[in-house]
């Protein structure tokens, strides 16, 4: 398998890597303290195509990979966490999923605007009484007449104080348990629909994560996203993709933090020279840099393997996921103790860097749930 990334691979990774240094990287401690979502630079990352990267052109879309669409979330990561969960989002788990499951009619009414920038996207799955265990949630959709009734909440969703257009999940037919579980594209302004808490958070806090409420939503039927009963396959092959770029996630903050460590220790003299002398230092940061680069090519694989039309590429995936999400938070814990007493301080990223680290054992599937998966996927 050849890793070689191509000229145009390359070249965007250079653009966004400029963008993320030049625009992102002066604001990304601002945002964190003030929870404010970044519409102003998201709009910037809309004209760079960076919010519809995997979306064909005829739909607005910038028509390029998944691979692509990972360094670019690696590159924005890599300054701002925040910011790479925002594009993730509106990629993986809102466009994507209207794109590979939706009508022709709903591609043309909802993706433009998602890849343009004017609407954001999220996907409402989580609940209060169903996180690990999405066949638990507790929204009901009744279909009356030409419309379906949902009723229920969603919470930590990413996007939902700014999003328009969300992918929402609900039991049609709850004796059926997970069978009975069917895909709804909801607006905003829907009857019935509003947003809850806005959280606050440990870490990514510029991501407008709050609650969904859905009282009487009034949904019409033509929004059912792929067929009646078959939400739960949307779930899990939608999952499938958003790990790749959560495991790009996890390697972007990595990277950064390994960046800033080395940096620091150049500039940083104790006992009369510079800590990068000090072999324990070094010995930290080979470690740190290694299992970076490894969970970076379990990423890369995964990402070519979808690239490449493979029908399942779900033990990479979570491979890919739980591997970045483990060394993530060892790199960014070893990148403080390298700050030592000013690595616990906001003056420095790597604060930031270590909390926004820990959610990447979290969402899309905790670092257990991606165990059980693939554990049953070496199994079989």
């Amino acid at each position: 398998m050849d890793f070689t990334l191509t000229q145009d691979q390359k070249m965007i990774r250079e653009m966004v890597r400029e963008f993320a240094l030049k625009e992102l990287e002066p604001i990304a401690a601002e945002i964190d303290q003030s929870r404010e979502f970044p519409r102003a630079t998201l709009k910037k990352m809309a004209e760079l195509g960076l919010l519809g990267v995997i979306i064909p052109e005829k739909y607005g879309g910038a028509g390029l990979d998944f691979t692509t669409l990972a360094i670019i979330v690696e590159e924005v990561s890599r300054v701002c966490a925040s910011h790479g969960v925002i594009v993730a989002v509106n990629n993986s788990l809102a466009a994507y999923p209207i794109y590979h499951f939706g009508t022709e009619e709903q591609r043309k009414k909802y993706l433009p605007d998602l890849c343009s920038g004017k609407k954001f996207g999220a996907i409402g799955i989580t609940e209060p009484n169903a996180g690990s265990d999405p066949a638990s949630m507790e929204t009901t959709a009744v279909l009356e007449g030409d419309n379906y009734r949902l009723n229920g909440t969603k919470c930590w969703i990413t996007n939902g104080t700014e999003a328009e257009t969300f992918v929402v999940f609900a039991y049609t037919d709850p004796s059926l348990r997970h069978k009975g579980v069917t895909a709804f594209i909801v607006e905003k302004d829907f009857p019935g629909f509003s947003v809850g808490k806005h959280e606050d958070l440990m870490g990514i806090r510029a991501t407008g994560n709050s609650e969904l409420i859905m009282d009487d939503c009034l949904v019409p039927a033509e929004n059912v996203l792929g067929e009646v009963g078959e939400g739960f396959k949307v779930i899990m092959h939608t999952l499938d993709v958003s790990r790749i770029d959560i495991g790009a996630q996890g390697v972007g903050i990595a990277q950064g933090a390994v960046d800033a460590s080395v940096k620091y220790s150049k500039e940083r003299v104790q006992f009369g020279k510079p800590i990068c002398e000090f072999e324990m230092i070094q010995d930290m940061l080979a470690d740190m840099a290694t299992k970076t680069d490894a969970a970076r090519l379990l990423t890369y694989r995964a990402a070519s393997m979808k690239d490449a039309g493979s029908e399942r590429f779900t033990r990479e995936a979570a491979m890919a996921k739980y591997y970045a999400a483990e060394i993530v938070v060892e790199v960014a814990r070893k990148a403080v103790q390298i700050h030592g007493g000013n690595g616990y301080s906001k003056d420095y990223p790597v604060e930031r860097m270590y909390r926004d680290a820990k959610i990447i054992e979290i969402y899309e599937g905790t670092s257990q749930i991606q165990k059980i998966v693939i554990a049953r996927n070496v199994l079989k």
